[in-house]
């Protein structure tokens, strides 16, 4: 997995490429951690590389929504492959999370 961060106004991105599953999950949450306690609070995840999430990854983006939450921030999805989608459709994150088709349409919701 390698993960790009890109920092736009106050909306910090990351473009995560690769899978996220249990060797990768802490990777991703302590990337996540930095930069929230860095103070970013809104967050946007791009996942158009992405092509596997597992439940400890699907833990992760659920732990950094409730911190962005708290902080009075959001973390948003965008650009999920078929296969990652119907992961977040049979899971329920479908319903958690603010996911968008493009980038472009996530960094307008902020």
């Amino acid at each position: 997995m390698d993960i790009q961060q890109i920092k736009k106004s106050n909306i910090t991105i990351f473009v995560v490429d690769g899978r996220i599953d249990s060797t990768t999950s802490g990777i991703l949450e302590k990337a996540l951690s930095i930069a929230i306690e860095g103070g970013s609070k809104e967050l946007l995840l791009d996942f158009q590389k992405m092509d596997y999430i597992s439940s400890a990854g699907l833990r992760v983006l659920l732990m950094t929504a409730k911190k962005t939450g708290k902080l009075g921030g959001k973390t948003v999805l965008c650009t999920l492959n078929p296969n990652v989608k119907e992961v977040f459709d049979i899971s329920g994150f479908s319903a958690i999370f603010n996911i968008y088709n493009t980038q472009d349409e996530a960094i307008r919701s902020f």
